[in-house]
């Protein structure tokens, strides 16, 4: 991806309680590296997997999170400006734009419904360098308790609009859409589907060669699976929680874009 359009999704990080358990984890898992971890004083010690020498997601190590969290970045064309229409549309700021070095300018916000989603300006670094591809970040989708609050503040923010794809029929399924593509997903959480104490919170999946061969080399590694392998429209889907608490998704597409 050479570039993300201004509203499109373009990196996912990984916020986790063990940095070098996690790292190893998702390397045994997926085939990654994880790059050594940067200056303290400049990146907080952050790290970059990589599939291939080209980077696919971050990792950042936080000893003092209850749990992990798979973490998804917005690309803007201005994070001060988006980070302004966020507050105005009822958001909250968890980290105020700052610069990343030379590489970009970053903020993180919650959604008036609570979930956390980070906002990314690029300079030198755009963001992921492979996505939709075995095995490399390929959707993102907001799980929210409140579907109406997401749908004014999504748009007023990036942009967004809702809507469907012709032939794809999933049932309590919305897409967000950036002109006519559709560039993530929404669901509206319901205590039966959700425990009451998950909150709002964006989920991310990675594409895979094999879906049940990945669910059960990641249990084999301490993983638990909380969906099994299961056949959607899209393609053979599978829902994770990684040793260090952290849910994520895989899925091999049935028609990979």
């Amino acid at each position: 991806m050479p570039e993300y359009p201004h509203g499109t999704p373009s990196w996912v990080e990984l916020n986790t309680t063990d940095g070098d358990a996690s790292a190893s984890f998702y390397s045994e898992l997926f085939g990654w590296t994880a790059t050594d971890a940067g200056p303290v004083e400049e990146t907080g010690g952050y790290r970059m997997f990589q599939q291939d020498g080209k980077s696919v997601a971050g990792l950042m190590a936080q000893t003092d999170l209850p749990h992990g969290a798979w973490a998804t970045y917005v690309s803007v064309d201005d994070a001060d400006d988006a980070a302004a229409k966020a507050s105005s549309a009822g958001g909250s700021t968890v980290v105020g734009p700052m610069d990343v070095m030379d590489i970009g300018r970053m903020a993180v916000l919650t959604d008036p419904t609570g979930a956390a989603v980070g906002i990314w300006q690029p300079k030198s670094f755009a963001g992921a360098d492979l996505v939709n591809e075995p095995v490399s970040f390929c959707w993102s989708e907001l799980l929210t308790r409140d579907q109406a609050a997401a749908e004014r503040f999504y748009p007023a923010v990036f942009g967004w609009t809702t809507g469907t794809v012709d032939g794809l029929r999933i049932q309590d399924y919305t897409l967000w859409k950036l002109g006519d593509r559709p560039i993530a997903g929404l669901i509206q959480m319901t205590d039966e589907m959700f425990p009451p104490e998950v909150p709002s919170n964006w989920a991310v999946c990675f594409a895979v060669e094999d879906t049940d061969a990945t669910l059960a080399r990641a249990t084999g590694l301490g993983a638990t699976a909380i969906v099994h392998a299961t056949d959607i429209p899209t393609g053979r889907f599978a829902v994770l929680v990684d040793p260090q608490g952290t849910p994520f998704e895989v899925i091999k597409l049935a028609n990979p874009v």
